[in-house]
Formats: C-alpha cells, structure tokens, sequence
C-alpha cells in the first residue's frame, strides 16, 4: 500500500504574500475544528502590511501544535475570494488542481490519523512544531482525479445533509424561543378564550419587590424555590481506559452530549460524583466555566456519565416545568443576568449561588403545563435532527477512514 502513497510535496507549495497593499479583508484565524473564522485579535494599531494574504481553495495551518490537544490546526479557503492572516500561519496551495483536488486533500487532514501523525512528528523543546517540511514529507494515497471528486461528492451529500439538519434546529429554536418571550415576556399567552392575555385586557398586578407588571397572581422567584440546583464535581479524577464518561462544560450541545470526546473515569468516582449530582432524563445541564451558558436539555432514557463544572437543574422531579426552565435558560434575559456576573478575570465563570439566586417569574400551572405541551413537540423535532447529525457524522468518519482503503482496492485490480 505505502508503494502507492505520494508525497504531499510533489503536489503542493507554500505561498508567502504579504499586505503590502494594505488591503481590507477579513482578518481570520485557523481553529482546532478545521475552520477558517474571523479573527478576535486586537488590531489596533497593527502594522497590517506584514499579515499574510489568503485566497480561495488555499491551506492554512498554525505549525506549533503543542497548544492545540490532539488536533493540528489547519484549515481550507472556501467562503472567502480573500483574507487575511496573521504572519503565524503558513499559507499553501496545490500545484495542479487536475491532479491534486484540495477538497480531497482536506479531507485527508480532517482524519484523526493525520492529527496522530501531525503531533507525533512535531519537535521543539519549549513549543512543538509541524513544520513545512514535515508536512511536505506526508505521504498519503492520491486516486485518479475522477476518484477524487466521487469521494469528494459522498463526503459533500453527508456535509449539506448536515448543514441542513442545522439550519433546521435554528429555525425550530428561533420559534420555541420566540413563544417563549411571547407569552413570559411580553405575556401574551392565549386567556381562556385562546386570546393573547395582555393585549386583551388581562389583569396585570405592579410587584413592589422587582418594579414591575405581573399578570395576576403571577410571581417573581429565586429559581432554588422553584427547583433544584446543584453542580457536578470541580475536582479532575483520573481518567481510566474503560469507565464511566465524565462530561465536562466543552461536551454540552443543545439536546446531547459528546460522549464521545470525554474521558472515563472509575466506578469509584462514578458513585462519589452521583451522590450529589445524579443526571437523570429531563434534567438541564449549564456550563458554569469557560463558556458560560452552554445548556444542554437531557432526553435520554438512561444516564451514565457524571459531571464536571456544571450545574444541574433538577427539572425531571417537576412535572411541567423542564420546557419552561430550558427556554429561560437560553433567554436573551440570561445572557444579561451572566454579563452582570462579577466572577472571572481571567477565564469566565459562575458560582453556584449565583445560579440559584436568579429571578424567575413563575407562571400558574396551567400556564406551565400549556406551554409544555407546545415546546415538547418542538423539542422532539429538534432531538430528532440532532440524532440524524449524529448518525450523519459517524458516516462522514467512516468515509474518512475509507480513504486508504479505497486506494488499496485499486492497487489490487
């Protein structure tokens, strides 16, 4: 098979333009997931005509790969004609397109072989590098130009297919949550005639306490009256080869969880986690550190992982109540309730009294339970897509990890 293997320095070179024109392009960065993104940088100030130019279907990468894990940030010009870079990253490009496609070449970066294989020939004693000519020294299978594309056009179908489910679950969490402020914000749930209650006359009440209007009955809580909130343990146990997940904030998606890109830990630890935190279906997971607010809604039927600085809300020992909290959670009212958080200079971070603290209005039950049975059906919509992504995903590694294969196939004939 390594007969058949070419050198990735046969096909590519590097390409070294600077700013001179001082040209005002997008300023982007190379991130860990493989993705071109606008830069966050300060540049006020900065000389710009030393920054690299980078033009459509050209590599980027960062070849100090001792800050990064496991991954090789790298990274191919897709949406943008040009932009620029910082003089950090070393830019490149294929020689010949009708020999070499760079979709299919970023592909082959996007396998986690090629991360292994990244880190294990970087060198340096204070920092790990990559260099180029480590990189050009890569070998790996290059099939004729029609097999390239085929592969290129699986890998594709999988990609829009996903970008679609995304698209999707936008749309389905744009309208939950524009229900959500339409009747909790601007309280226009439908009265007992189906009418928006405000708008038709529905009593509202002035709350002395927080200075503002209720409708009748209504109140404003600290949400640990309402439930409970606990947090997951802050300590880091020792990970082992077969275990039980320990799901940290960075594993948090919307209505799952990256299992798979956690660590194990024993069933000792397991236990001593569980005893204060056990995670059980309808429960809401909140990131406490790093980036804060990522919420997670729980629908599995059984949970088998622990948790590292998060906190739980306890909504599945309240029936009605999960929907309406998770909406809360993820309100334009809590990222300004977080942005008044004090904590954290230099990494962002919440307390756990600082969540259960937290003023929440509390509806009457009929009102909860209404809105439960509107949200649950766009929650189950969105779970649904986001257990297609999964499934799509595992597809898309599969074909990663084919790209050797397939070229063993040709060699056989």
């Amino acid at each position: 098979m390594q007969s058949n293997y070419k050198r990735l320095g046969d096909y590519i070179k590097e390409v070294n333009i600077r700013n001179r024109d001082l040209n005002n392009y997008p300023l982007l960065g190379v991130s860990i997931k493989k993705v071109l993104m606008p830069s966050i940088a300060n540049i006020i100030g900065t000389d710009m005509s030393t920054y690299k130019l980078i033009k459509k279907n050209q590599f980027a990468y960062g070849p100090v790969t001792s800050r990064n894990g496991d991954k090789i940030s790298i990274a191919l010009a897709e949406k943008y004609e040009n932009a620029l870079l910082s003089q950090a990253y070393t830019v490149f490009e294929v020689v010949d397109k009708n020999e070499l496609h760079p979709e299919y070449l970023m592909m082959w970066f996007k396998r986690a072989e090629f991360d292994r294989y990244a880190r294990f020939m970087s060198h340096g004693s204070a920092r790990e590098i990559f260099s180029w000519a480590e990189m050009c020294d890569t070998l790996l299978p290059i099939p004729s130009p029609e097999k390239q594309l085929e592969i290129v056009s699986e890998y594709k179908i999988i990609q829009n297919r996903i970008q679609l489910n995304n698209q999707l679950i936008n749309k389905l969490e744009e309208t939950a949550q524009a229900i959500y402020k339409q009747w909790f914000v601007d309280f226009e749930f439908p009265d007992e005639n189906g009418l928006p209650y405000k708008s038709n006359g529905g009593e509202m009440v002035y709350d002395k306490n927080e200075s503002s209007l209720l409708p009748k009955e209504w109140k404003i809580k600290s949400i640990s009256n309402i439930i409970d909130v606990r947090d997951g343990t802050h300590d880091s146990p020792v990970p082992v080869k077969i275990g039980f997940p320990l799901v940290t904030s960075t594993h948090l998606k919307s209505y799952s969880i990256s299992i798979n890109e956690t660590y194990n830990i024993s069933l000792e630890d397991f236990i001593n986690i569980n005893k204060r935190s056990r995670v059980e279906k309808h429960d809401i997971l909140f990131s406490m550190i790093g980036t804060v607010g990522l919420t997670s809604y729980v629908l599995y039927d059984e949970v088998n992982f622990a948790i590292k600085n998060v906190a739980l809300f306890r909504t599945s020992k309240l029936k009605g109540i999960g929907e309406y909290v998770l909406f809360f959670l993820k309100s334009e009212y809590m990222k300004l309730y977080l942005s008044s958080n004090p904590k954290g200079s230099t990494q962002n971070y919440v307390t756990l009294n600082f969540l259960r603290e937290m003023p929440i209005v509390l509806p009457h039950t009929h009102i909860l339970n209404n809105f439960e049975k509107v949200a649950a059906k766009i929650i189950k919509k969105i779970h649904l897509r986001f257990k297609e992504n999964d499934v799509l995903s595992r597809i898309e590694n599969l074909i990663l990890a084919k790209m050797t294969k397939i070229e063993m196939e040709e060699v056989a004939y």
